[in-house]
């Protein structure tokens, strides 16, 4: 039968299923080459499963999956990736004694006279990747000292090293200062341009726009729609992505603020959290920003009895709290929905 080149990638029907849950009902996705196709979808819509599918993590219950005009179905991720298709996750997995270029070459390290591992090659084949993509990076560290950003440039060498026609980065900007984005960004333009196609999850909606060729939206597991990033906005692709309007979902509600209900004054937790200070007042929704690592969870920690509090002061509708533990807090009528609820 002909197949169309105009993809490199075609999923069609893709169904997956865990014990007592259909986690895909039947999806798709085509993915043309040289191109970013960014999934979208709530928590749960079913991306990163669909990946997995893909890359032989948890292979398909059904369905058919076609990479350049072949049907495959990959039972490794090692499979995968020496036919092409590279991840980089979410929970980056290097081996952290290691060095940079041990981790680089894990399962494939240049071999002297057939048994000896050639250090030497080894570093070298390292900086030439590095330099290739502008990385700054050196190949002696240990891979466990380097900041997350850094880790995740060494799998993108790493997918680029494998010579890779798909790159998959799953939430790659999670944890990058917003001069490591760029540098991503560029990296990714770079892979663009050698015909690479790029498979990007993401929440973040300024990014999606400004990197996103196609973009494909799910929900509970089923397929919804795929269109050009240029035809979409950020309302319809909210709409897409949770099946009613914006305005609908969010309401403007007018709402007195009121009095200081809760005040921290100098609040310190060992390393993670160092001299913060707020008021939060009734009626009133207080965000904190930052990266991952800035110690925006471990404040809430710290306030809920979590976490040892080193220093500092927290008030309670003027009444100063000394919560030492969960318990004291939801008797004081303070509650945490934490950021991983599976747990």
């Amino acid at each position: 039968e002909e197949v169309s080149q105009e993809y490199i990638l075609e999923m069609t029907d893709i169904v997956k299923e865990f014990p007592g849950v259909r986690a895909l009902k039947g999806v798709q996705l085509k993915v043309r080459p040289g191109t970013v196709h960014t999934l979208m979808g709530e928590n749960g819509a079913g991306k990163s499963t669909l990946m997995k599918c893909l890359i032989g993590i948890h292979p398909p219950t059904s369905g058919k999956i076609v990479f350049e005009g072949k049907e495959i179905r990959y039972k490794t991720t090692l499979e995968a990736l020496n036919s092409g298709i590279s991840m980089i996750h979410q929970e980056l997995s290097p081996v952290p004694e290691r060095s940079v270029a041990e981790n680089l070459w894990l399962g494939r390290v240049p071999l002297k006279n057939g048994f000896m591992v050639d250090h030497k090659k080894m570093r070298e084949d390292s900086v030439a990747l590095f330099q290739k993509l502008g990385l700054d990076v050196n190949p002696d560290a240990k891979m466990g000292d380097l900041s997350v950003a850094k880790m995740q440039m060494v799998e993108i060498a790493k997918a680029v090293s494998y010579d890779s026609k798909i790159v998959i980065m799953d939430e790659p900007t999670s944890a990058l200062t917003d001069a490591e984005v760029e540098h991503l960004f560029r990296i990714i333009a770079e892979l663009k341009a050698k015909n690479v196609a790029i498979i990007y999850i993401s929440h973040k909606m300024d990014e999606i726009f400004r990197i996103s060729d196609d973009i494909t939206v799910y929900r509970d597991g089923e397929y919804i729609a795929t269109d050009r990033a240029e035809n979409l906005t950020q309302d319809k692709l909210i709409t897409l992505m949770v099946g009613r309007e914006v305005t609908d979902m969010f309401p403007k509600v007018d709402c007195p603020i009121g009095d200081t209900i809760l005040k921290v004054e100098h609040l310190s937790s060992g390393r993670a959290v160092k001299d913060v200070s707020f008021e939060l007042h009734r009626g009133e929704i207080l965000g904190f920003a930052g990266l991952v690592g800035a110690g925006r969870t471990e404040t809430v920690e710290t306030i809920f009895g979590m976490r040892t509090k080193t220093g500092g002061k927290v008030y309670k509708d003027g009444q100063e709290l000394d919560i030492k533990s969960p318990e004291q807090a939801i008797a004081n009528k303070i509650a945490l929905l934490t950021e991983d609820r599976r747990g």
